[in-house]
């Protein structure tokens, strides 16, 4: 069955571009990055894997762009990386319901880190923390002890954990994003919602078997296109995994809306997977 266009889509990964074009993220892990391509001409680290990124440069609203968007491809609500320059604040008070919030967090700062997380907690709702292993600088892996003060605050705050992991796009070490690695954090916090993010490629397999292992880890589908999505993550959605498969974009850092859901139709999902994909796992997870 083709994707129901008549249901309200939860996004749980987009982005609101801004003028500075998330080059400060990117800087901070410039350290790791060692060939003169992802220095020097990428506009963004893993380019070599997309193609037509969407185009940003004469936006003159950037909230507003992005609901336009959004409402062209009836996704209702979008999590999106709080950003404390001032536009999410705006995006929330603007378009209220239209967008929920995760903070991007970096497991090196320690106790600070576990303190700004909780204040934005506090302050602004956040639905959950995300970490991007390998590209935190220095690296730290998924199952390392500085992620653990991190895993902690997320089961005391009542979030989700967000963790990139497989092979990273951008140019760097892979040790940090092995999907082994979330046996050892699933086991030893079982209150702590661990949700996948980017692939677990070539490991997809594994990640099957520990989302049957452990009823505390989800996948999402961010950054691939859906005619990309692994066979595994298909069949086990089909199977025993329906409430466990998340829909992610990766609007507008590397797929276009139009790209995501023309491909949509024909992802071959069961009929009774579709509203738990596209919004229910979502809302349960995240408490959208």
């Amino acid at each position: 069955m083709s994707y129901p266009k008549d249901i309200g889509i939860v996004d749980t990964m987009l982005g609101i571009p801004s003028q500075e074009d998330r080059q400060d993220w990117y800087e901070s892990f410039k350290p790791l990055l060692k060939d003169e391509e992802s220095r020097q001409m990428f506009s963004m680290p893993a380019q070599y894997m997309f193609k037509d990124i969407p185009e940003t440069n004469n936006v003159d609203d950037f909230v507003k762009w992005t609901v336009e968007h959004l409402d062209r491809h009836n996704i209702e609500t979008a999590l999106v990386g709080f950003n404390p320059d001032g536009t999410s604040e705006a995006a929330a008070k603007n378009y209220p319901g239209r967008f929920a919030f995760e903070a991007p967090a970096d497991p090196n700062g320690g106790m600070a880190e576990v303190r700004r997380l909780k204040a934005l907690k506090e302050e602004h709702d956040i639905k959950a923390v995300s970490v991007f292993p390998a590209g935190t600088c220095p690296q730290i892996a998924i199952n390392d002890r500085e992620m653990y003060p991190i895993y902690a605050a997320c089961v005391e705050m009542d979030v989700p954990i967000i963790l990139n992991v497989g092979v990273p796009g951008p140019r760097i070490p892979l040790q940090t994003q092995k999907v082994e690695h979330l046996d050892d954090v699933c086991w030893f916090f079982p209150e702590l919602k661990v949700v996948m993010r980017h692939g677990a490629e070539p490991w997809e397999d594994l990640a099957v078997k520990l989302m049957l292992k452990y009823p505390n880890l989800y996948y999402s589908t961010s950054a691939f296109a859906p005619k990309h999505y692994p066979q595994a993550i298909i069949n086990y959605a089909n199977k025993r995994g329906s409430e466990k498969i998340i829909y992610a974009g990766y609007f507008p850092m590397g797929l276009s809306l139009d790209r995501i859901f023309s491909d949509m139709e024909n992802v071959p999902f069961n009929e009774d997977v579709w509203p738990k994909f596209l919004r229910e796992n979502a809302k349960r997870v995240f408490k959208i």
